[in-house]
């Protein structure tokens, strides 16, 4: 991180007394922009409605796994209840069962989250690849030969700011975006 600062620094200086010692040299034919990706990603429409569907997803498999997880707790009480009524060999097995029990719904949960990560993750590349596709072409139309994040820069002047921009076409381009359903 240190390191990318201090290349931004460097290249924002270099720039600065390129523009200043030469006048009319390289540095007129450096362009360069800044972006807040981070604030695409709060603001943007498509970003916004992954977030939304990936919710909904996650309190319906919640809900599931909370259900297990009440059958659960009553099977392990039972199961204590019964310690005292069967013999040792049998509440042996039924305790074999029920630890079974506890790891098919530990590996449910683990699945279930892997399946939203899936699925977010899927989503979220269509928009990166729009995102692309987007900081491109303004590249172009604007000649921008170097784009840096704004998280990753010291200080930016407005001018070079290009998020509202990106934002815009973004949420035109994509305003919503339907995640693949989770398998179950």
């Amino acid at each position: 991180m240190k390191k990318i600062i201090s290349l931004s620094i460097f290249i924002s200086f270099f720039i600065l007394l390129t523009n200043q010692s030469f006048g009319q040299g390289v540095g007129d034919s450096a362009k360069i922009a800044v972006i807040d990706i981070n604030l695409i990603i709060r603001e943007g429409l498509a970003f916004n409605a992954i977030r939304d569907q990936i919710s909904k997803y996650r309190k319906v498999f919640q809900d599931e796994i909370q259900k297990e997880e009440e059958a659960l707790r009553n099977a392990n009480q039972e199961l204590a209840r019964q310690r005292t009524l069967l013999s040792s060999e049998a509440f042996v097995a039924k305790r074999e069962d029920f630890e079974k029990r506890v790891a098919d719904v530990q590996r449910l949960v683990q699945q279930r989250k892997q399946n939203l990560d899936r699925a977010q993750g899927g989503a979220m590349s269509k928009i990166q690849d729009s995102l692309n596709r987007i900081v491109s072409t303004i590249s172009k139309e604007q000649g921008i030969s170097l784009i840096l994040r704004k998280d990753q820069t010291i200080l930016a002047a407005k001018e070079l700011q290009i998020t509202k921009m990106v934002l815009d076409r973004l949420n035109s381009a994509m305003p919503t975006i339907k995640v693949v359903a989770p398998a179950n």
